[in-house]
C-alpha cells in the first residue's frame, strides 16, 4: 500500500466509523422508544486484487445489522390493550390514509411491528403510538361470526340480548331422598296424579285438589338459576326432582331407578299454588347409580315460565356429571350449573389472551371474544426493511409473511421496550471515538510522510 492508499484507506475509516457512530446515536436516542430494535454497525475489509505474496490491508465499509429478532424486555402497563409479543413475530399493521364518506380509509398495505402500545381510538379502532392500525378478525359477540383481516374496531360497546338454549348441570341425586313426607311416613317413592295440558305433562294445582301440595311434599328440590328469553327478559327457573321407582334387582332384567324433572310454571305464586311442568323424559340410573338415561341431558319444548316463552332449551348432563349416589343429606347436591343466555349489557373491560384474542367482560357477567390479532413470522426477521414509526416491510430476504403464532404468546396489558442496552451503547462509542480518532492520525501521518518526499527534491 503506498501513501495515497493509505490517504484513502484512513477516509474509508473515517465514514464507516461515522456511520457507526450515527447508529450508536439512534439507538441511544431510541433506547426509550416502545418496540425499538437497535441497529449494530458491521464492518467489512475491502481488500484489491492481488497475489498472496503482495497482499495488504485495504479500505473498510460499514453496513447495517439489525436485530429484529431480539426480545426487548416486556414491562406491565395500566392499559388493558397495550400488547407484547413473547418470542417471534409482528404485529400486522395499516397506516390510515384520511377519511372517506365519513368513514375512516386504509392504505391497504401491511405493514409490520413490534410496537404494541395501542389504544382504542374515538372512532374504536386499536392504533399505537406511531400511528399504525392494528389488523386482525372482528368477531361478532353475538353470532362468533369473524369477519375478513381488517383493522380491528372495537366499537361494540353494548351485548344484545340472547335467549338461554343450554343448561349444564353437575349434580348427584340421594339414593334415598329426605322430602317433608318421608320424614314422617318413610315414603321415598311419589307418583303424582297428573294432567296433560297443551301436551305438555302438568301437576296442576286448583282449590279443590292436594295434588300440588302431595308433589311438594315428596320431592326435593334442584337448582334455582335466572334464565333469559329472546328479548333478553330474566325468568326464575325453580326446578324440583321426584323419585317415582327404586332400582329393582330382582327382575330379570334389573328395573331402573326412576326420576322426574319438574319446573315451575308461575314463579309469581308460592310453589304449592303454582302448576309444575315436567321435562320431556324420565331421568334413569341403574343400582349402581349410573345414569342410563337420557344420555346426554333433558328437553324443554318450550321452556315457559310466567305465561313468558323461553323456547326450545336442553339441560346437558351425562354419565359422568349425574349421579345417583348415597347422601345422608338426602338432598340433591349440585357442584356445577350454568346456563348461555343473558340480557342487554353493557362492556366494562377488555383483556387480550396469550392466543392473540381480545375478549370483553360486560356487566353481565359475559365474557365473549371480541377479537383475533393478526400475527406474522418471517424465517429471517433481520431481512425486513425498516420503515419509519417502528414498522417493517416484508423483502425478499425476510421472505413472505407466515401468519400465526407458533411457540410465542401474547402478554396483554404489557409493552415491549426497546432492545437497547445504553451501558453496551456507550462502550460502542468510546470504541468508534477511538477508532475515528485512530483514522485521523493516519491521515495526518500520511500527510506529513508525502511533505517529508516533498522535501526531498528541495
Amino acid at each position: 500500500m503506498d501513501i495515497f492508499a493509505a490517504l484513502q484507506t484512513s477516509v474509508s475509516g473515517l465514514k464507516s466509523q461515522s456511520y457507526a457512530i450515527g447508529n450508536i446515536s439512534g439507538n441511544i436516542a431510541n433506547s426509550q422508544t416502545t418496540g425499538y430494535k437497535r441497529i449494530d454497525t458491521s464492518f467489512v475489509d475491502l481488500i484489491a486484487d492481488q497475489t498472496p505474496g503482495r497482499e495488504s490491508a485495504g479500505s473498510v465499509f460499514a453496513q447495517a445489522r439489525l436485530t429484529n429478532a431480539m426480545q426487548g424486555n416486556v414491562i406491565a402497563t395500566q392499559t388493558p390493550t397495550n400488547m407484547a409479543i413473547q418470542g417471534s413475530g409482528f404485529f400486522v399493521v395499516q397506516n390510515r390514509t384520511g377519511d372517506a364518506n365519513g368513514q375512516t380509509a386504509f392504505t391497504g398495505v401491511n405493514a409490520y411491528t413490534r410496537r404494541g402500545d395501542f389504544s382504542i381510538d374515538k372512532e374504536g379502532y386499536l392504533v399505537n403510538g406511531g400511528g399504525a392500525y392494528l389488523l386482525g378478525q372482528n368477531i361478532d359477540p353475538a353470532t362468533g361470526v369473524a369477519s375478513v383481516t381488517q383493522p380491528i374496531k372495537l366499537a361494540q360497546t353494548t351485548l344484545s340480548a340472547k335467549g338461554t338454549k343450554t343448561l349444564t348441570l353437575e349434580a348427584n341425586l340421594p339414593l334415598t331422598p329426605k322430602t317433608s313426607a318421608s320424614a314422617t311416613s318413610g315414603i321415598s317413592t311419589f307418583t303424582p296424579v297428573t294432567q296433560t295440558t297443551g301436551g305438555k305433562t302438568q301437576i296442576v294445582y286448583s282449590d279443590t285438589t292436594t295434588d300440588v301440595s302431595n308433589f311438594i311434599n315428596n320431592s326435593i328440590a334442584g337448582p334455582g338459576m335466572t334464565v333469559y328469553t329472546e328479548s333478553g327478559a330474566p325468568l326464575a327457573l325453580n326446578t324440583r326432582w321426584v323419585k317415582t321407582a327404586n332400582a329393582d334387582v330382582t327382575k330379570t332384567p334389573e328395573t331402573p331407578a326412576t326420576w322426574q324433572f319438574y319446573y315451575q310454571a308461575d314463579t309469581t305464586n308460592d310453589t304449592t299454588k303454582s302448576n309444575w311442568v315436567k321435562a320431556d323424559q324420565d331421568v334413569t340410573f341403574d343400582s349402581s347409580g349410573k345414569l342410563l338415561s337420557p344420555a346426554t341431558g333433558l328437553t324443554f319444548t318450550p321452556l315457559t315460565i310466567n305465561n313468558a316463552k323461553v323456547g326450545a332449551v336442553t339441560m346437558k348432563f351425562n354419565a359422568s356429571t349425574l349421579t345417583q349416589q348415597s347422601a345422608e343429606s338426602g338432598e340433591m347436591r349440585a357442584t356445577g350449573q350454568s346456563q348461555d343466555g343473558y340480557g342487554v349489557s353493557t362492556l366494562n373491560d377488555i383483556t387480550i389472551t396469550g392466543e392473540g384474542k381480545i375478549t370483553g367482560t360486560f356487566s353481565n357477567g359475559s365474557v365473549v371474544t371480541l377479537a383475533n390479532v393478526a400475527i406474522a413470522r418471517f424465517t429471517n426477521p433481520d431481512g425486513l426493511s425498516p420503515d419509519s414509526k417502528g414498522n417493517y416491510k416484508a423483502t425478499d430476504d425476510s421472505g413472505p409473511p407466515l401468519a400465526g403464532l407458533v411457540g410465542s404468546s401474547i402478554q396483554g396489558g404489557s409493552i415491549e421496550q426497546s432492545n437497547t442496552d445504553i451501558a453496551d451503547e456507550f462502550s460502542k462509542m468510546i470504541v468508534t471515538q477511538q477508532a475515528y480518532s485512530a483514522n485521523t492520525r493516519v491521515m495526518s501521518t500520511a500527510q506529513q510522510m508525502m511533505s517529508d518526499l516533498i522535501n526531498i527534491v528541495r
